[in-house]
């Protein structure tokens, strides 16, 4: 840890009183004597609204059927604001969940500041050995399981079929053939090959990986995103926008890009499993078969892609936590995994949800499965979650021409070692 002795009492402190406040939104507490379930249990979703969030809500209340004396109060808190919040929340005691669903990056930060539970000993760890070697990796800090694993991702090329036969054109395995299928695209249909979202450095990863560059470098402490291997991937995507193969964007990147995409404005975008129900949704995948997705083109390096994921972790001040335990043992469970990877087509962290049927059957798990045990695996320190702020506003720069490459980079480095305070 980079913080002081002061510091670190503060925190404890901290974690301290929040355990004995307690959220806000959780009432009627029981003990850990076995006795039967009750009270509320506040769940903060991260999930996609308008497709992933009516799924994700109807299983959750699902719960209720087991323990009719529970009320799940169910809260979609939009992905961009939950991490800031959450930790608002329990720093103050008051008005954090008692369960959130964390990208896997906040999980280790969340757990340093002391506001989860550890979960080793509870009920919430049920089959702890049928997860994901990969997916528990993240939930794991100074030797105690704060999380646990609910999804596992990682990204691809999705690509529009019927535009590529239009084209003439194959699916690109490396940056070079991506451009000159781009430039066929454009001659033959008259669209961009590629949308390449452009706030949010997540998606600045693949590229970085492919030219066997890395954020940092968590053993050696040190920073390693304005090495060689950093420039080389801002000039990689630099060079994509210049040249037309792909359109960017500075705001809204999201919505813009899954809007060309569903609508056909584009052949071409890098997304996750996460993306797949709202891409169904759009026009030019009312034929399902139309979506193609593929591995994410290489780089002189190789091709790369980050590991992603949500866990599902109980706020150290919760005023029930045995109904919280329970909560997330059920949504973790290979029942709840299965039905989330037959309706959103979902990585699951559990091996034995694999060999499922449906789950088995279905062509986007059977695609992102192989993908996942290739995914490059992100630094689980507890800064890792705020290594992004400061990257996205030197590649939303460099994208957009208001800064070069070399200074990008270099840029992104120094905030590092202000936040890694000691690392070189």
């Amino acid at each position: 840890m980079r913080r002081g002795i002061a510091a670190t009492a503060l925190v404890a402190s901290l974690a301290l009183t929040a355990t004995a406040c307690g959220g806000d939104d959780s009432e009627g507490a029981k003990s850990s004597s076995g006795g039967k379930l009750s009270g509320t249990v506040t769940w903060w979703d991260t999930s996609t609204v308008g497709s992933e969030d009516k799924v994700f809500k109807a299983l959750a209340e699902g719960f209720t059927k087991k323990h009719p004396d529970v009320k799940i109060n169910y809260v979609n808190v939009p992905f961009g604001e939950a991490q800031n919040k959450f930790k608002n929340a329990a720093q103050s005691g008051s008005g954090a969940p008692d369960v959130i669903r964390s990208e896997v990056a906040w999980t280790p930060e969340f757990a340093d500041l002391g506001y989860l539970a550890p979960l080793d000993g509870t009920t919430a760890l049920k089959n702890e050995k049928d997860f994901l070697e990969q997916a528990a990796a993240s939930t794991k800090y100074n030797g105690k399981t704060y999380a646990v694993p609910q999804v596992i991702d990682t990204m691809g090329v999705f690509y529009n079929k019927k535009i590529f036969k239009e084209a003439g054109v194959e699916v690109p395995g490396t940056i070079a053939e991506l451009k000159t299928a781009a430039q066929a695209i454009k001659d033959k249909t008259g669209n961009t090959g590629m949308y390449l979202r452009g706030d949010d450095a997540y998606w600045f990863l693949s590229f970085l990986y492919g030219e066997g560059g890395d954020l940092v470098d968590a053993e050696k402490k040190q920073i390693t995103v304005d090495n060689a291997a950093g420039v080389k991937a801002m000039k990689v995507v630099k060079d994509l926008v210049d040249s037309g193969a792909a359109k960017t964007d500075a705001t809204d990147g999201w919505n813009n890009m899954q809007t060309a995409f569903k609508e056909g404005k584009v052949a071409m975008m890098i997304n996750g499993p996460w993306a797949v129900a709202d891409t169904y949704a759009g026009k030019e995948f009312t034929d399902k078969a139309n979506l193609g997705i593929a591995p994410v083109p290489a780089g002189s390096a190789g091709q790369g892609a980050p590991q992603g994921g949500h866990n599902l972790a109980v706020y150290a001040g919760s005023k029930n936590l045995d109904a919280s335990y329970a909560f997330v043992e059920y949504m973790s469970s290979a029942e709840a995994q299965t039905q989330v990877a037959e309706e959103l087509s979902l990585l699951p962290t559990r091996n034995s949800v694999y060999s499922e049927p449906k789950v088995a059957a279905n062509e986007i798990v059977g695609f992102f499965k192989p993908a996942v045990d290739k995914a490059v695996e992100r630094p689980w320190i507890p800064e890792g979650g705020s290594l992004f702020a400061p990257l996205v506003t030197e590649y939303t720069k460099v994208l957009t021409g208001q800064t070069t490459p070399e200074k990008g980079a270099s840029t992104a480095g120094d905030a590092y070692r202000k936040l890694l305070d000691g690392w070189k």
